[in-house]
């Protein structure tokens, strides 16, 4: 039975009681592992140079599929019109409610193929790395209640899953696969943006900033007072970032097809502008992205500025990892604005135009516009989608 997204919203507001799961008081588990979510990612720069193994560092053509670079392959099969969409994902823990981080996690594996407006998947695997630190009880639990989140947000996508692979491991990993037969018009070609289109955001960014200074606030090491930071502000920032974490992107992905998306991808571990120039260089037309309004969950810009550096985990510099985030689009001023109307009447949250797409005589890729805006988002988690 899917859980209503009420009892989501009562959950991340409530907190996390280990008690009341049969778990000991001083129970954390984000203790599990030295890394965060999609933070633990291997640098960009890094990956791009060793995927030179396989040639390309992104393809796309029309008989071959969409192959490495992209959110999810996809393979053309021998039964003509027909593909296979398949994408895998896995990370660690960032909230300590392991049901919250089922949810979490089946949302940010489907979220590949919604980013190439895949709205229905035909199955899901599980993968999870069991830490070895776990005493069986709290493996039992953990486990146990990571395995309904994960399931919850599968029957909410329409889908199921179907297997998996369980090991024991030093830390705590949790992800899975998430496959679709599709044809041809289900999937949008994601090469098409040209001059004169707009790109759009689907959730807010600042989700790294959040669960860090959640994690400060709970450890009491000291950074909080430190920086001079508001513990009230920090946890209704985590709570927003808990919410749209476990929000899945599939009216996003529906909406691509209806708005005619030129070109899309999802927002995670590579940051805003890390992704925004992964989708640039796949482009057809030789073009840059140029993204010139971020918005960023409410209080999460003051803490990176009030960070050494003024820019704290990179927020500013558009780096800064995500984990289950929105959709960055292009598509046309017109299209744009209407789906923008539309994302907000079906999941009961607002998107934002964050940029625009250049013709370039230089290389394709992304960049900070240098007059770019900061709009601090306001939580609204009392909303359900």
């Amino acid at each position: 039975m899917t859980t209503p997204a009420l009892s989501v919203v009562e959950r991340v507001l409530a907190g996390f009681n280990p008690e009341e799961h049969g778990l000991s008081s001083d129970f954390v588990l984000t203790k599990l592992t030295a890394m965060k979510g999609c933070g633990c990612k291997v640098p960009r720069a890094a990956l791009l140079e060793l995927l030179k193994t396989f040639g390309e560092d992104v393809v796309i053509d029309s008989d071959a599929g969409v192959g490495i670079g992209l959110d999810s392959c996809v393979i053309p099969l021998r039964h003509k019109g027909l593909n296979l969409v398949q994408t895998t994902d896995f990370f660690y823990p960032l909230v300590d409610d392991p049901y919250l981080m089922g949810r979490i996690t089946a949302a940010n594996v489907l979220s590949d193929l919604y980013a190439m407006g895949v709205s229905e998947c035909d199955n899901m695997l599980m993968l999870l790395g069991v830490a070895v630190d776990l005493a069986d009880k709290e493996r039992d639990i953990i486990i146990g209640q990571f395995m309904q989140g994960f399931k919850d947000n599968a029957d909410l996508a329409g889908t199921k899953v179907r297997g998996g692979q369980t090991v024991r491991c030093p830390w705590l990993l949790l992800g899975g696969v998430a496959s679709s037969v599709a044809t041809d018009e289900e999937i949008i070609r994601v090469d098409k943006a040209k001059p004169g289109d707009v790109l759009l955001l689907t959730k807010p960014i600042g989700g790294q900033v959040s669960v860090n200074s959640y994690e400060w606030l709970k450890k009491k090491n000291g950074r909080v007072e430190e920086l001079g930071l508001d513990g009230e502000r920090i946890v209704k920032a985590f709570q927003q970032v808990t919410m749209q974490m476990c929000r899945l992107n599939r009216n996003a992905a529906r909406l691509l097809h209806k708005h005619h998306a030129h070109a899309s991808t999802d927002v995670t571990g590579f940051g805003l502008l890390g992704h925004a120039d992964n989708l640039a260089r796949a482009q057809q037309a030789q073009v840059r992205f140029v993204i010139d309004h971020l918005p960023i969950v409410e209080y999460m810009d003051e803490i990176a500025l009030k960070m050494p550096n003024g820019n704290g985990f990179n927020l500013f510099s558009g780096t800064s990892a995500e984990t289950s985030g929105g959709l960055l689009i292009a598509l046309s001023e017109a299209d744009a604005l209407a789906y923008k109307k539309e994302i907000e009447t079906l999941d009961g949250f607002p998107a934002w135009i964050v940029g625009k797409v250049e013709a370039t005589t230089g290389e394709r890729g992304a960049i900070i516009g240098e007059n770019r805006t900061i709009e601090r988002i306001a939580s609204s988690i009392h909303k359900t989608h």
